[in-house]
């Protein structure tokens, strides 16, 4: 096969996240006695069944070929729902829409027991959980002005699938609220009629970068903030800012408006970065519930996306955490507790949490929230959990893991090891890295008693998944014998 060229195959399977298994038959003209006449390449953003096009890309040591997705030539027989989002397929976000809900929890599942099975031999897999609501659940979105080509039409919303400059407006998403439409296709108006440049990245040049966006499910709550460089005199600027106020003030939203804030970023990466936030109106928070608890939340804490989903996670969470065969732990470890939710949640039935996190904002906000829910018993430290774990001196009852997507440092999952507990709850939203940490636990003498699935995300490739490990005790693996040699009929060479 060759670099560059087109290729049609049929996707055999698809494997965390989303990468397609195709089964090529390589033309005549280019076989070799070596690659007889089928192939295998691995294709992202594909769907079990589908009969694709792609181009060839690369060839990875060891002999793994990658190729890029063209068009789809047969859609799958899974594939029975009608696409509700005109960019689909466009966009980089969703994967599954044309597929029915309970099909996509079984692909998610499949993907999932087939990085745990073979690392975790006696599995006991609960299930997968739906998402209460399988459209319009995204709480937090973050979008990008740019235009949708060269020198194209002005757009505000997400990259083009497989584009790194190109932004498609992404105004009828409906993985988001209404609100969401509505304040992005108002904010798009606004300054495009206006012709405020967008910044761009290699000039380093323009005004306009992102719009971020929350929206709280339970209590309908929105916050607004416009993300711009400091290319803009003060006086223009604070004209401008107060008519988009005024704009945005105006609309028929179903949530109350709570703030909107202006964000300061210089910074040559492609991300939002705060350098310096202002409120142009109400507060620089809302505030979300969950299981009958408050959260603060704040432009850039981390705050599940899902939080009616949530609320299934940490239910899930809290149930591992008080398994029935054990009793209730008296002192909990939350590393990476991020704003502190589950550890907040966790804190009615110990005595004491402590909570660690990395991003000092979100150990604030956990610390806020606890002073909100009337928590006494928690503590949260900011630092890195591999550092952070070395001066803890309480022995915990339980510890609870929640690391970012690439999973626990090799060295501090170690030293998590080391405290020896009987019960951890891991919470992953990367398989591929659970899978990895579970290998290290399990040679550590744990076992993983139990897990779950919980679909945060309906219509994209990702998943979060739950597991209850439990420690092996010598008592359970060994029975020490003592036996007398002189009750052996042995000779004094076999003794």
């Amino acid at each position: 096969m060759k670099k560059g060229n087109i290729y049609d195959g049929y996707v055999e399977k698809v494997e965390f996240p989303n990468r397609g298994y195709v089964r090529v038959t390589i033309p005549e003209e280019e076989r070799t006695p070596e690659s007889g006449d089928t192939a295998y390449v691995w294709v992202k953003n594909v769907i079990p069944g589908q009969t694709v096009r792609f181009r060839f890309t690369k060839r990875r040591s060891g002999g793994k070929m990658e190729g890029l997705l063209h068009e789809v030539l047969k859609p799958s027989d899974l594939e029975t729902s009608d696409v509700r989002c005109p960019h689909f397929g466009i966009c980089g976000g969703c994967v599954y829409q044309t597929v029915p809900e309970e099909k996509q929890l079984e692909i998610k599942k499949e993907q999932v027991l087939h990085l745990l099975e073979p690392v975790c031999p006696e599995l006991h897999f609960e299930g997968i959980y739906a998402s209460p609501d399988e459209h319009e659940y995204r709480n937090k979105m973050e979008y990008t002005f740019g235009d949708e080509c060269k020198d194209g039409p002005f757009a505000l919303g997400h990259h083009r699938r497989g584009g790194f400059y190109d932004i498609i407006t992404t105004d009828r998403c409906c993985i988001v609220n209404g609100d969401f439409r509505k304040v992005l296709r108002a904010t798009r108006e606004f300054f495009e009629k206006r012709q405020i440049p967008f910044y761009q990245k290699v000039k380093h040049t323009g005004y306009l970068r992102h719009l971020l966006l929350r929206r709280t499910a339970n209590t309908s709550q929105l916050l607004v903030d416009l993300v711009t460089s400091t290319n803009m005199a003060k006086e223009e600027e604070k004209a401008l800012l107060d008519e988009y106020v005024k704009e945005l003030r105006g609309l028929e939203l179903s949530a109350d408006l709570r703030g909107i804030l202006h964000t300061c970023n210089d910074s040559a990466a492609d991300v939002v970065k705060d350098e310096g936030t202002t409120v142009l109106f109400g507060e620089d928070y809302i505030t979300e519930e969950l299981l009958g608890l408050h959260f603060k939340i704040s432009p850039f804490s981390f705050f599940q996306t899902n939080s009616r989903g949530a609320e299934v996670l940490y239910g899930k969470v809290r149930e591992f955490a008080l398994d029935g065969g054990e009793a209730a732990p008296k002192t909990i470890f939350d590393l990476y507790s991020g704003t502190g939710t589950i550890a907040q949640i966790l804190a009615p039935v110990a005595e004491h949490v402590t909570g660690v996190e990395i991003v000092e904002e979100a150990v604030e906000a956990a610390k806020i929230n606890a002073g909100l829910n009337g928590l006494t018993n928690c503590d949260f430290i900011a630092g890195d959990v591999l550092k952070v774990v070395d001066e803890l001196t309480e022995k915990p009852d339980l510890i609870i893991l929640d690391p970012p997507r690439e999973g626990i440092h090799p060295k501090a999952i170690h030293k998590i090891i080391g405290f020896g507990v009987k019960r951890m709850v891991y919470v992953s939203c990367k398989p591929t890295s659970l899978a990895r940490d579970l290998e290290i636990l399990q040679k550590a003498g744990y076992r993983v008693k139990k897990t779950c699935c919980v679909d945060m995300f309906p219509s994209t490739a990702n998943i979060e998944t739950v597991c209850l490990l439990s420690k092996l005790h010598e008592a359970k693996h060994h029975i020490n014998v003592k036996v007398d040699m002189d009750e052996l009929d042995l000779t004094s060479a076999e003794a």
